[in-house]
């Protein structure tokens, strides 16, 4: 794992907070955080940015598990003595990350109750979207997964909220999301954007936002 130290920051974030000792690091877009098979010793938290977890197959087909956004766990098979990562986890945007070894989250989590119960809290909540997410590539049309990978990119979950600036992503990264081509990707982006549910604005994030209204296109199929 590459280690870039992240900026101080004016809060100590929720795990200093919660008196647990870790390391903040900050990843570039793109950037590997750990890769499948590396050896598994820490829990990290999402501080800021996006992080996606994919899996290869012994064949070599790569498959994206989960887009995960600040204030997300993951890693957390280290605590359950999972010797290596069976995903690789990438920064989808500027990311910054606390690493907590496993050591010290798992005694934590033994003598503090309060610790104990937010990070279950956090870690159901991840699982439940995940589950939701995958379930909807399953069964879903291609315009409902795309809609919901552009929705859940954009935090349209987190807040309430007509318009959501989104990340600088690729198009790849979309395609990999809904296990779509990368032309098919295109085609339904110019589709969006004619129907009003995408709206250039220069200002912010490479210039595209995400109109709510999006959400149609999820809950009416």
């Amino acid at each position: 794992m590459t280690h870039k130290p992240a900026k101080p920051r004016r809060d100590e974030g929720l795990l200093q907070m919660r008196h647990v000792a870790s390391t903040s690091v900050r990843f570039e877009p793109d950037e590997t955080i750990f890769a499948q098979g590396d050896r598994s010793a820490t829990v990290m938290y999402i501080e800021r940015g996006r992080v996606k977890l994919s899996a290869a197959s012994p064949n070599g087909r790569t498959t994206v598990v989960a887009v995960l956004h600040a204030g997300s766990f993951f890693g957390e098979g280290a605590l359950a003595g999972q010797r290596f990562r069976r995903s690789t986890a990438e920064a989808v945007t500027s990311t910054t990350i606390a690493v907590v070894k496993t050591g010290e989250l798992r005694q934590r989590l033994h003598a503090e109750p309060a610790l104990s119960d937010w990070f279950r809290s956090q870690l159901l909540a991840r699982n439940i979207r995940i589950e939701r997410d995958l379930v909807a590539n399953v069964f879903n049309g291609c315009e409902s997964r795309l809609a919901r990978a552009l929705l859940l990119l954009a935090g349209a979950d987190e807040r309430q909220a007509l318009r959501y600036p989104m990340p600088k992503i690729s198009r790849n990264l979309l395609a990999e999301m809904t296990e779509m081509t990368r032309s098919r990707v295109d085609v339904l982006m110019n589709s969006f954007r004619k129907r009003g549910f995408l709206e250039r604005h220069s200002e912010r994030n490479g210039g595209l936002q995400v109109h709510r209204s999006l959400l149609n296109v999820v809950l009416h199929q």
